[in-house]
């Protein structure tokens, strides 16, 4: 049998970005396979959405696990895993949520540096790294390949800035990673700063200001994966609450007839 994990990290080439299609269920990820997609992630507040939760820590390890379990049975391409901090603190349970994560048959996982505080914080630096120092050696214990991610979250969250993200994007290359993600600097140019510091892959968040860049534009930086996190569960959501608003306070229902005709989704989830 191949091995999706090989495949996977294959795709993984930095000025040749491949899109890692996030979807939120199993319609979705058909859906997106149907379409041409490369490779599916789950998306931890996608999916929380799915569920009438928030996202950040709402969802547990069980229920995330079976949820991404449900996605890679559904489609043949890579599905990787949206797994926000690990789902606890300490190292070990990093390690033990990437062993799940493969006997579930996902290529790959992303883990976070964020706690799951209210409000949020992170880990502090040594700990950050002793848990991709965990997560990467359970990857390479593994009888098959996987796609280990690190994520340095903190400019997202508000939390630190971009040197701090370039020095643990760094320390987790040293440590391991195969991938590494820092989420939404706050200018094009500090992109193109975490991009270069490192000779590993790098994934890139195209949503907000980020989404008006196109794929030969990060590839022409460097950046060897794009995600999409939420954005398209959320623009799912846009259209339900514009609509839903106009159909219960106005009584217009015109927004339905923009609607995509089911045969054309049902050709798709039968393809």
């Amino acid at each position: 049998m191949d091995d999706i994990g090989a495949t996977f990290r294959n795709m993984h080439q930095k000025g040749a970005p491949f899109t890692l299609m996030n979807a939120w269920d199993v319609g979705s990820a058909k859906v997106l396979e149907a379409l041409g997609a490369d490779a599916i992630g789950t998306t931890s507040s996608g999916h929380a959405f799915t569920l009438g939760l928030p996202d950040m820590g709402y969802v547990g390890r069980d229920d995330a696990m079976a949820h991404a379990q449900d996605l890679d049975a559904a489609v043949s391409v890579p599905v990787s895993g949206d797994f926000e901090n690990g789902y606890g603190d300490d190292p070990d349970t990093v390690a033990q949520t990437v062993r799940l994560a493969a006997e579930v048959g996902l290529a790959g996982c992303s883990i976070e540096d964020t706690k799951m505080d209210s409000p949020v914080t992170f880990y502090d630096f040594d700990l950050a790294v002793e848990r991709v120092k965990a997560g990467v050696a359970a990857a390479r214990a593994l009888k098959h390949d996987f796609v280990f991610v690190a994520r340095a979250d903190g400019m997202m969250n508000a939390v630190y800035d971009i040197e701090e993200a370039i020095k643990r994007l760094q320390a987790f290359d040293k440590a391991g990673a195969d991938c590494l993600y820092a989420p939404m600097p706050e200018t094009l140019e500090d992109l193109k700063r975490l991009v270069n510091c490192t000779d590993k892959p790098v994934n890139v968040l195209a949503v907000g200001p980020f989404a008006k860049q196109s794929r030969k534009d990060y590839a022409d930086m460097g950046v060897a994966r794009i995600s999409l996190g939420s954005g398209l569960a959320r623009l799912i959501h846009a259209q339900i609450i514009g609509t839903g608003k106009r159909i219960i306070e106005d009584g217009d229902f015109t927004d339905i007839l923009n609607a995509a005709p089911g045969r054309d989704t049902e050709r798709l989830l039968t393809r």
